[in-house]
């Protein structure tokens, strides 16, 4: 959203500041300014001249010598412009005069401008510059008469020489941009903008004059008007001007609408284009007589429609695609553009001007689909209120009757479903200065409530909200509008007037936590890896066609084939970060990243949200191996509070590494060297190291080892209640028993008799060697544990120990064990 402060002022007269002032006042009340621009930068000592004579240069083929009179005397100066002659009146820089830069520079203007000194050109003083509209920071979109190249001469047989050329071409002013938010839709117009500094700056509202004497016809009679699509169409003013005469707008209006950065036409157009800036609503005006059957038809297009556009585009609609029309053919895409077919022209007579209501979201889907975003459309894509389409439409009407521009029929074509009545917010001081920490009285809010032109009701007590204040839904808003305007600065630093409450993460935050202290105390590194990704990582990490990791939820709109998929796995993240460090010769790599994983509900096509899982992915290379990382995930459990250290030594609550049998090994892992990460029987997460395959599409030449754990399942196993148990007060009894064991008996097997069949006096087991070699028969180990028994009631008996030794080793001879003589 741009502004002319000379509009500005236009609607709040006494608003007197520099533009610093503004910036810094209207940012701090809540309408941010992004930066200003003054027009008239770097322009100093430039009039209006009249050549009074042309003499060809004596030395130069395409120069000319010129007596220009500047008011006060008659200057020689030298040009090179070739469109000049006698008697025209053209800007001049006097010497020691400034112009923003020259017509003949590409780049951007200099910072310091120009200055322009007399000198001589091919030997013949000159005395200043006569200069073209680039010279004086413009351009000719802003000026559409200026010559192309040449110096802009002035049309307006008013002016005099001598006059400041600056000010006659409307460059004494500033232009200030904002960043308004789409809940301020009031703010996209000067009227809004106004209301602001108005409130900001305690200077009374000054709304536009509007009244008109309107002719004997009636609208009425000459058009009619169906809404047949009312759910995106909510209103639709139609008014008619007779008589119309085409030419070119005031001065005024013209400069207004240059400094807002529109392109001036004629007075029809310039009406539509400064009342949509004005009033924030978009205009369209038809030529009645293209309007066949005087009938206007608001409707959704058919499916495979094509329309022809002003800018004479042929669009493709469809059925979503809302439209005006006439008795016989559509002549309008309704709040983007009208149609070639009902075109203004110079030779108008009648002019139907449209002011509308149409749906936000529609249009802005409508405008996405076709290929085509306008001025027009952008304002109706942030929802209209229904009451300025009526407000607008009369003062396009008032400034047609006062620039001569046409004659407005009697009355209004007006189709409008039901507006709802304003709402209503109670006001409430006490609550609102608890709110702020302030201590603001009810008459100052209602005062600073009362400039922005929000109502109050003294015999309720109510807020009453303006219908183009959209924002102000409730008691909070209304606070916030206090606080704006009476000054934020102004608010006192106060301790909160709330009861003291305990801060703390979610049980969510702290797992992730001790996730990342436990592997980074383990020497691994944080990565953060997109979620989006390629289907190729499937082929990458070896899975077959028919893999349930495949059905992935696809980007509707991706950046590209790479990034057009949510990933269904972990992996491809962590792996193409090692690979990143592996190819760039980092030694002994370790990486961790704790992400999300999103998996399909249902079949294909995807039309629910995804089961969105965290997972947390280790990888390494180089120093370490599987056992290593096996005792990372220990660890997690541990911290976790899901395995306690006191059930671990008595082999119970343990979290188990099981490998994966025929038909259900994971086809990205070695199949020899993989596990899944159980605890009570359920599946967490798989630990293993990654096939050489998989790793040679990574590009790593190396033993890549990897985990991922389900950290989303894990969540209601944790717990942070400390269990602690008091000193023994009687002795422990030790026993070491040494087995043969057959090569294909696990120590998890082992360690399960042990713990079933020692009962409750086996306080604790540890495997304290294994051995593997010549003095033991071929297919065999050796393995020694320590066994330790004790009764926290009494002093043990050796044969209560004898006994829980016998049932243990009654147990291993079952899975072929022997004890080791």
């Amino acid at each position: 959203m741009v502004t002319s402060m000379e509009w500005l002022r236009a609607y709040v007269p006494d608003l007197k500041c520099t533009d610093q002032e503004y910036y810094d006042r209207m940012t701090l009340s809540g309408t941010k300014v992004e930066g200003w621009k003054r027009l008239d930068k770097n322009l100093r000592n430039i009039v209006t001249g009249r050549i009074l004579e042309m003499e060809k240069h004596p030395d130069s083929d395409h120069l000319w010598v010129c007596s220009v009179d500047t008011g006060s005397e008659a200057l020689q100066i030298v040009t090179g412009a070739q469109n000049l002659k006698k008697g025209d009146l053209v800007p001049v820089v006097l010497d020691g005069g400034c112009v923003a830069g020259s017509v003949h520079d590409a780049g951007p203007m200099p910072e310091n401008g120009i200055e322009i000194k007399a000198g001589k050109l091919r030997g013949v003083e000159s005395y200043g510059m006569m200069c073209g509209i680039e010279e004086l920071g413009s351009d000719r979109n802003a000026f559409p008469d200026a010559p192309e190249n040449g110096v802009y001469v002035f049309q307006d047989p008013s002016l005099k020489p001598g006059m400041d050329a600056v000010e006659v071409l409307g460059l004494r002013d500033s232009v200030f941009e904002y960043e308004i938010t789409n809940n301020r839709v009031d703010c996209y117009s000067i009227l809004g903008i106004a209301r602001e500094a108005s409130a900001t700056f305690g200077c009374a509202f000054k709304a536009p004059f509007v009244r008109f004497t309107e002719g004997q016809q009636k609208t009425a009679d000459l058009i009619r008007v169906e809404v047949q699509a009312p759910d995106l169409c909510r209103r639709y003013c139609a008014r008619v001007c007779t008589d119309v005469k085409i030419a070119p707008s005031p001065e005024w209006m013209q400069r207004r609408l240059r400094n807002s950065g529109i392109r001036p036409i004629n007075n029809l157009v310039d009406i539509t284009n400064y009342v949509m800036l004005e009033y924030g609503q978009p205009m369209h005006a038809y030529d009645l007589d293209t309007v066949e059957g005087s009938r206007i038809i608001v409707r959704r297009a058919s499916d495979g429609d094509v329309f022809r556009t002003l800018d004479g585009q042929e669009r493709k609609v469809d059925h979503d695609t809302l439209m005006i029309c006439d008795a016989k053919k559509e002549i309008g895409i309704a709040g983007i553009m009208g149609g070639e077919n009902s075109m203004i022209t110079p030779d108008v007579k009648t002019v139907l001007f449209e002011a509308a209501t149409f749906d936000g979201t529609n249009i802005r889907k409508a405008s996405k689909r076709i290929g085509l975003q306008t001025d027009a459309s952008n304002i109706f894509s942030k929802g209209l209120d229904p009451v300025n389409a009526e407000a607008a439409i009369e003062r396009a009407c008032s400034l047609m009757a006062e620039l001569g521009c046409g004659t407005p029929a009697a009355g209004v074509v007006d189709v409008c479903q039901p507006i709802p009545a304003l709402r209503r917010i109670k006001l409430e001081p006490d609550k609102i200065n608890a709110y702020l920490g302030t201590s603001i009285s009810r008459e100052t809010m209602i005062t600073v409530l009362k400039q922005e032109e929000v109502g109050f009701d003294e015999a309720s007590g109510e807020v009453v909200v303006p219908s183009f204040r959209q924002d102000l839904k409730a008691m909070c808003d209304i606070a916030e509008e206090v606080a704006r305007f009476t000054g934020y600065d102004n608010v006192p630093s106060t301790l909160p007037q709330s009861a003291a409450t305990i801060g703390g993460l979610s049980l969510k935050l702290r797992v992730d936590e001790i996730a990342r202290d436990v592997s980074e105390h383990s020497g691994f590194s944080e990565a953060m890896t997109y979620s989006f990704e390629s289907p190729k990582v499937f082929d990458k990490l070896l899975l077959p066609a028919d893999a349930p990791e495949r059905k992935a939820i696809r980007i509707s709109n991706p950046l590209g084939e790479d990034f057009s998929i949510m990933r269904t796995m972990p992996l491809n993240g962590i792996l193409t970060s090692l690979s990143v460090n592996y190819n760039r010769r980092s030694k002994d790599v370790r990486l961790y990243e704790l992400t999300g994983i999103y998996l399909a509900k249902g079949d294909l096509p995807i039309t629910d949200y995804a089961d969105e899982r965290e997972m947390l992915t280790l990888g390494m290379y180089g120093e370490g191996d599987f056992f290593d990382l096996k005792g990372v995930v220990e660890d997690l459990f541990m911290k976790l509070g899901i395995t306690r250290e006191q059930e671990i030594r008595r082999g119970k609550n343990r979290v188990t590494f099981t490998p994966g049998t025929a038909g259900a090994l994971r086809p990205y892992l070695h199949p020899g060297r993989q596990a899944e990460i159980l605890f009570e029987g359920k599946n967490y997460g798989y630990i293993g190291e990654l096939h050489p395959d998989a790793a040679a599409a990574y590009d790593i030449e190396e033993r890549v080892t990897i985990a991922a754990v389900d950290m989303t399942a894990l969540l209601p196993l944790v717990s942070f209640e400390k269990h602690y148990e008091g000193l023994a007060k009687f002795p422990a009894v030790s026993r070491d028993i040494s087995m043969v064991v057959p090569t294909g008996v696990s120590a998890g097997e082992i360690e399960n008799i042990i713990s079933q069949r020692g009962g409750k006096i086996l306080e604790s087991f540890r495997l304290f060697d294994i051995y593997e070699g010549a003095q033991i028969k071929a297919g065999t180990k050796s393995m020694a544990y320590t066994l330790t028994f004790r009764d926290r009631t009494k002093t043990l008996l050796d044969e209560e120990v004898g006994a829980a030794m016998k049932k243990i080793l009654n147990g291993l001879e079952g899975l072929g064990i022997e004890l080791r003589s």
